[in-house]
């Protein structure tokens, strides 16, 4: 990583730059709209276009670092100001973002104490911690509006849920992922090595309630409000859940053997039957219980089987891209997991054949500006590409893009076989007649070919560039040419986008520490991240 003062210096040389441009010793060097979108107020920033930065220094003490995503610059262009961040907020390793930029707001979930801490971006400041989920959570959710809270206590096995200021603590053993839907109506909840997906019901007031069918726990136990109980299906180690576009269907993404169980399919449920205010009225592990499940067209079985397996997905409305990995059975990779993105049409509900991307286990998906499909994974330096490198360098002296084992696939959408590339494109060789191809911005631990874990990514929507936090450090790539007139010098050095997958150079943005995470939070609407 580069020196602090050479950032310093580069800020200096670019703010004299502008001044000469100007002509006159004299320039706006930050133009304000007179209307801002939507009617935010400006920020004590200043800045439109806002990367927000999660990170730690060893596990002891961090923050959240505001970064310039126009002018992919940490400090201010005078270099007056060197950073921003989030005033108020020290936790020592908040870990994700959930990211609401139609609402500025934004909540931080820490690890270390497993405080959900609320941002307000238009003061660029924290509002206070809204949920305790409890140390080394793995998972938090909240609503948009900020109505209700749910996070995974893991350790303690409780599935702990907020709503209008109150918190109820649910007894859900090795629950480890939470998801609340966009409406505010659904309350979702996964156990660790389970075939049971769980859902908060909302009990009608009355001084003699009636515990639902079926029930895991209600609480409080007096005088019981809220309870966890089983929804009611077959399901293959459910991870995770993200809804349809119009809110009506949840995908529920089974991950079958990639986590010890049976095979890999995505379920689909009508959102209605899931909602907090439905009570069951028969035990949903019941044969007799009335089922979630959508009814597809052409007698299409629901759940359908995603062979390349599923962690993650996202929906563009035509397609449903799934990503995740497959174990390989024989050959010379056997027993080794191969990453793999799928496709679902939701017209035909046809699957694609398997598309090779970055193995690893795929937790980050993210549509973006150009046509362009981002997935991230982590640890994926031991999966089949890993052995592809190995192998390659032993036979022939040099790898190709088979070979390449990094964290971060990049596909064009558009079709049922969308084209992969794995970012950055590295080539290994030991040979003089091939030359290698290293990262372009190295990391601190000085890997020329891996940058290693991706875990955050976002898009800083209209300007043609994604934003990652990958390998614990800010990289930043360009998703395609914009195709509107190009931005004057003096708002803005890099709005204009640049070749598919290429790498901005991140001299001007890393963030002292170790990054866990990031944001757009400027984005136009909540579906941009």
């Amino acid at each position: 990583m580069r020196s602090f003062p050479a950032l310093a210096a580069s800020g200096i040389l670019l703010a004299a730059s502008l001044l000469a441009l100007s002509g006159c010793g004299v320039v706006v060097l930050y133009k304000v709209p007179t209307s801002t979108y939507s009617g935010r107020p400006v920020p004590p920033s200043g800045l439109l276009q806002r990367v927000m930065a999660a990170y730690t220094a060893n596990g002891t003490t961090g923050g959240l670092e505001i970064l310039d995503g126009l002018r992919d610059l940490r400090g201010n262009l005078q270099n007056t100001t060197l950073q921003w961040k989030i005033s108020g907020y020290s936790e020592a390793n908040p870990v994700n973002i959930i990211n609401f930029p139609e609402e500025t707001t934004g909540y931080a979930l820490a690890y270390n104490d497993g405080n959900l801490t609320e941002i307000n971006y238009s003061k660029e400041s924290s509002v206070g911690v809204v949920l305790n989920a409890g140390a080394s959570t793995p998972s938090a959710a909240a609503a948009p509006l900020g109505t209700m809270f749910a996070g995974a206590d893991e350790q303690a096995g409780l599935l702990i849920f907020n709503t209008e200021g109150v918190t109820y603590y649910l007894n859900l053993p090795s629950v480890n992922k939470v998801v609340v839907n966009p409406g505010a109506s659904v309350v979702l909840a996964m156990t660790a090595d389970s075939n049971t997906l769980y859902r908060i019901v909302k009990l009608p007031a009355t001084s003699t309630p009636v515990y639902p069918p079926g029930y895991v726990d209600c609480e409080p136990l007096l005088l019981p409000a809220y309870c966890v109980v089983p929804v009611a299906g077959k399901y293959d180690r459910p991870v995770n859940v993200t809804f349809s576009i119009d809110g009506s269907t949840a995908y529920v993404l089974n991950s079958g053997p990639e986590n010890g169980g049976t095979t890999a399919s995505v379920e689909f449920l009508q959102t209605s039957q899931l909602n907090i205010n439905l009570v069951p009225t028969v035990n949903p592990l019941s044969s007799d219980a009335p089922s979630p499940l959508s009814t597809l067209p052409g007698g299409v079985p629901n759940p359908i089987p995603v062979p390349g397996g599923v962690t993650d997905a996202i929906s563009d409305g035509t397609y449903l891209y799934t990503s995740g990995q497959q174990l390989q059975s024989s050959g010379a990779y056997k027993g080794l997991w191969a990453g793999n993105l799928t496709t679902i049409n939701l017209s035909t509900y046809s699957v694609s054949n398997p598309i090779s991307i970055s193995d690893g286990t795929h937790t980050k998906m993210l549509l973006a500006d150009s046509n362009t499909l981002w997935v991230g994974s982590s640890s994926c330096a031991n999966g089949v590409r890993y052995a592809t490198a190995q192998a390659e360098l032993a036979s022939q002296g040099y790898t190709d893009q088979a070979g390449n084992y990094n964290c971060l696939t990049m596909l064009t959408t558009g079709t049922a076989t969308p084209p992969a590339t794995i970012i950055p494109q590295v080539v290994q060789s030991n040979v003089s007649s091939v030359t290698a191809v290293t990262v372009p911005y190295p990391n601190t631990d000085n890997n020329l070919y891996y940058y290693g874990s991706l875990t955050g990514l976002c898009w800083v929507q209209d300007y043609y560039k994604v934003y990652t936090a990958y390998g614990g450090q800010i990289h930043a790539f360009y998703t395609g040419l914009n195709p509107s007139p190009v931005l004057p010098v003096e708002q803005g050095m890099d709005g204009n986008g640049g070749t598919p997958g290429t790498e901005i150079d991140n001299i001007n943005v890393t963030v002292q520490g170790t990054v866990n995470d990031v944001a757009y939070i400027d984005a136009l609407t909540d579906a941009a991240n």
